[in-house]
């Protein structure tokens, strides 16, 4: 293994007191978060409209869309640690965070031009779906690839800090490309535009957004942490994985302890934010307050993750996450008496202040505990934990809801993984 020193300097204006290659690692996740945005709003609105075309019903959609949306996360799984582990090779980080980078944002342009291909009914909605699940697994593959970058691009006691303006500055950026889209969209319901003109426009403005916030990153980084093999690249990283897997009770027990609790507790964020629509429009509230609220919560999520930041050089992180699954845990609870869109609103409002410092904290916590060297690999094992695991919160509360007929009772019970996580959190602190 070889380290070369970071010799960028903080520069003045936008985060000035941060080097510029702290800055263009933040600025990534203004680029990728406006995508996500897409993923939860437009993409199966439009997907739904496609369907309709096709003379699909309802269900049919519903199915088709879930089983892609598994589909994905079952590649997501497969390719992160396999990607990972082939990033920790010198020069190979860069080099496959490029690729999946423009894999991703030329499938998200073509999720906006396949609307004006020349296409039978019948099948433009399959030729959708394929490029979704390939956008889906690239972009979350160039996750992978960026988190791990966190400890070749700032010190071990600047992570906490640069982490958590990663999400911040996410929440608040991702915000410019979706309104422009948001609002091509609504011209297209009032007929100002042609809808698959309004489409086309505000997916393909949503991957130059994504690709050309990259461009400084591309341009600066340079791997400091590498492992060096004699043998193939790609037999050498699925032998590490298998290794990496087997040691990790023996020799990584920390790791391993907090790889639970994460999966745990961040199953229960990842669900109240995947799900908060559909909750919301479960108790029967205005779908239209519900984006309203949900668009007011990225700039309460920005605010708090900056104020976290800075908390995190007085207090240490395992503390701070812990209030954080603190916090959500009062969400569960208070789930259970909540009724109206005033009620939704001061939920989403502290859902906003906690939900990039949990993410944030936890991704700097464990960048801190891992071999720096194979960081590429152990954050492929962290996705699978983390977005990879996203399906044990929504069976409870499917599960729940089915069995007493309320949805507050099955939001409710969200409090039991945070209360878990916490527990394995704490173990994991005082494991050596």
């Amino acid at each position: 293994m070889k380290t070369f020193r970071n010799s960028s300097k903080p520069s003045a204006g936008f985060l000035s007191k941060y080097t510029s290659l702290e800055k263009s690692w933040v600025v990534y996740d203004i680029g990728n978060s406006a995508f996500t945005l897409l993923v939860t709003t437009l993409i199966p609105i439009w997907f739904n409209a496609l369907c309709e075309r096709a003379g699909m019903s309802s269900i049919d959609y519903l199915a088709s869309w879930s089983f892609a949306t598994s589909l994905a996360t079952i590649f997501m799984i497969a390719a992160g640690p396999v990607f990972g582990a082939l990033a920790d090779h010198k020069g190979y980080k860069k080099l496959l965070f490029t690729a999946v980078l423009i894999l991703g944002t030329v499938s998200c342009a073509l999720l906006g031009i396949i609307g004006i291909l020349p296409l039978q009914a019948s099948v433009v909605w399959i030729v959708y779906l394929v490029i979704y699940v390939i956008a889906k697994v690239a972009y979350q593959t160039s996750l992978v690839l960026y988190d791990s970058m966190l400890v070749d691009v700032t010190e071990p006691e600047r992570m906490d800090l640069v982490s958590s303006n990663g999400y911040a500055w996410g929440y608040i950026g991702s915000c410019i490309p979706f309104i422009a889209a948001l609002a091509l969209y609504l011209c297209g319901t009032k007929g100002i535009l042609p809808m698959h003109i309004a489409i086309l426009l505000g997916f393909v403005l949503t991957a130059v957004w994504w690709y050309a916030v990259t461009i400084p990153l591309l341009r600066l980084y340079r791997q400091k942490y590498y492992i060096v093999s004699k043998d193939s690249y790609i037999k050498e990283s699925f032998a590490r994985i298998g290794r990496t897997l087997k040691t990790l009770a023996k020799e990584e027990r920390k790791v391993l302890l907090f790889l639970l609790a994460f999966f745990l507790y961040i199953d229960g964020v990842y669900t109240i934010i995947d799900e908060a629509v559909a909750i919301g429009t479960a108790l029967g509230l205005n779908q239209v307050g519900l984006l309203v609220v949900l668009l007011l919560t990225q700039i309460v999520a920005f605010v708090f993750a900056l104020l976290f930041g800075k908390l995190s050089e007085k207090y240490s992180t395992i503390t701070l996450i812990s209030i954080s699954i603190l916090g959500y845990f009062a969400v569960a609870i208070y789930a259970l008496f909540m009724k109206t869109l005033w009620q939704f609103g001061i939920m989403a409002f502290v859902v906003g202040m906690f939900q990039g410092a949990i993410q944030a904290l936890s991704r700097s916590y464990y960048a801190k505990i891992i071999p720096p060297d194979n960081s590429g690999e152990f954050f492929g094992i962290y996705d699978i934990c983390g977005k990879g695991a996203a399906f044990v919160g929504t069976m409870l509360i499917g599960i729940t809801t089915k069995l007493t007929g309320s949805v507050n009772i099955g939001v409710g019970t969200l409090a039991f993984l945070f209360i878990g996580g916490l527990i394995l959190l704490r173990v994991a602190d005082r494991t050596r």
